[in-house]
């Protein structure tokens, strides 16, 4: 029993003599229990995170729950996220005031679980289910065939456009083949300027690569596509079709493949758009791609939903003219495809909680009543399905989403990103992209079977063709 409780019990019995007292002179029991806060007591569930962005938001729906229960109190609580895990750890074993529920990323839930800070969600539960999430979702809060929590919000990138740049290429093409055609009127409508965006939006790095080769840029554009080679979350795309970094839940040492002919023929592919595009590793910063594209200085990039609101923000203060589309990353070509990276944010209940059932029934309000509102103010993406959108290219950021790849749970695997990272820019840099990955899945594996592990050394394979839409050989 907490401490707090014990306490409780003891004040309860110090309190008895007093309501008899109250009582013989003429003042009820109930009024008496109420003038001294016993009786109508809430049960505190307090719910910890670190996000200052999400604060108003909480609170709101915190505000909202109390309002309409009579027997609960949500308590949020602004925590640093410095530490954090081992913060809620320490609390829980030592303080009365630690939290039911906390929020944090998916890949800390196997050391969340191991701590025993993570309550496993019943079966019995239908609120996990595929109706309600998509299976990324489901698969960022499975740990060993279970839930350990619930899907909040996530993160993943997208391929963003200036649709304005597209809009003006498409209306000049169609207008020249009006022309061509030798046709008496080269008005085109919107909806045949549409229709030909929509066929120039690239499906394949092949196809952009075309449209680079036959656009006209205007005067003000410096590349055609841009994004930050350094960051792995704009970049795993290239690899993500062909990584298996702990099969579907990112759980599995026993399926780890970072080393194969897939990636590689990748790799080199990425490699050789350093040849087209010239993107200094040493000077790009995701900060100046943002402040660049809102600009008009680039045509496409890849970006995470900040972009969104950063533009929109530009928009609406009159500092930035041009529209803006949404759409997949492309593939390589039509044989290689291409997956971007994921990270869900969950609310956990604590394994320490003397409230599991309360805390899981704010947890599931909390999601069922989180819809546009939450990026309007705070700037995240709600994991489950069906929310609504007023603006469309967050339809795209959920299909992607639907589709990407949840970042690993295992702790053995805690230092992959950062040595993909340092990979992708030595092999951007002129790196052997067979060697340069060899390299990466031994340090990995040597962290994983704690010994020396040594790959042996892959035949060099086909490189993906980016020029057309076919894989050739080198």
């Amino acid at each position: 029993m907490k401490l707090l409780h014990r306490v409780a019990g003891a004040l309860l019995v110090l309190a008895l003599p007093a309501v008899l007292l109250f009582a013989v002179s003429g003042e009820s029991a109930q009024s008496v229990w109420g003038r001294i806060g016993i009786g109508n007591t809430k049960e505190t569930i307090r719910i910890w995170y670190s996000d200052d962005a999400i604060t108003d938001f909480l609170n709101m729906k915190a505000v909202a729950y109390n309002e309409a229960h009579d027997d609960v109190r949500i308590e949020p609580t602004l925590v640093s996220g410095v530490e954090f895990l081992e913060n809620v750890n320490q609390a829980s074993l030592t303080s009365d005031f630690y939290p039911d529920l906390y929020l944090t990323t998916h890949d800390t839930l196997e050391k969340a679980q191991l701590a025993g800070l993570a309550l496993p969600i019943s079966a019995s539960d239908r609120f996990l289910t595929e109706e309600n999430f998509p299976q990324t979702a489901l698969n960022a809060v499975t740990y060993h065939g279970n839930y350990v929590a619930y899907p909040f919000y996530y993160e993943t990138s997208v391929l963003m456009y200036n649709r304005t740049y597209l809009e003006d290429y498409a209306r000049g093409t169609l207008t020249q083949e009006l022309m061509d055609a030798g046709a008496e009127s080269a008005v085109v409508s919107e909806e045949e300027v549409n229709a030909r965006i929509e066929e120039i939006v690239p499906e394949t790095i092949a196809e952009l690569l075309r449209f680079a080769n036959n656009y006209n840029a205007p005067e003000n554009v410096e590349s055609v596509f841009k994004w930050d080679v350094t960051d792995i979350f704009y970049n795993y795309f290239f690899i993500g079709d062909y990584m298996n970094a702990g099969g579907p839940a990112g759980d599995d040492l026993a399926m780890l493949d970072l080393y194969n002919t897939e990636m590689i023929s990748c790799m080199k592919a990425y490699q050789k758009l350093n040849e087209y595009f010239a993107i200094d590793a040493e000077e790009v910063s995701y900060e100046q791609i943002i402040e660049d594209f809102i600009a008009g200085k680039m045509v496409f990039t890849v970006v995470t939903s900040d972009a969104e609101r950063r533009i929109r923000e530009a928009q609406n203060d009159g500092s930035c003219t041009y529209t803006y589309g949404a759409a997949p990353v492309p593939g390589l070509n039509d044989y290689y495809g291409t997956r971007t990276m994921s990270v869900t944010e969950c609310i956990v209940i604590n394994g320490y909680s003397e409230h599991p059932e309360e805390s899981a029934d704010f947890a599931k309000y909390l999601i069922t009543n989180t819809d546009e509102a939450i990026f309007r103010q705070a700037g995240k993406l709600p994991a489950r399905k069906n929310v609504a959108y007023e603006m469309p290219n967050l339809n795209t950021f959920f299909a992607v989403y639907e589709r990407s790849v949840p970042m690993p749970k295992m702790i053995e695997t805690s230092n992959l990103w950062m040595r993909l990272e340092i990979a992708f820019t030595q092999i951007w840099n002129g790196a052997d992209c067979n060697q340069t990955l060899k390299e990466l899945s031994e340090d990995v594996m040597t962290q994983v079977v704690k010994q020396r592990y040594e790959e042996m050394l892959l035949p060099e394979p086909e490189m993906v063709s980016i020029t057309d839409d076919s894989a050739e050989n080198n």
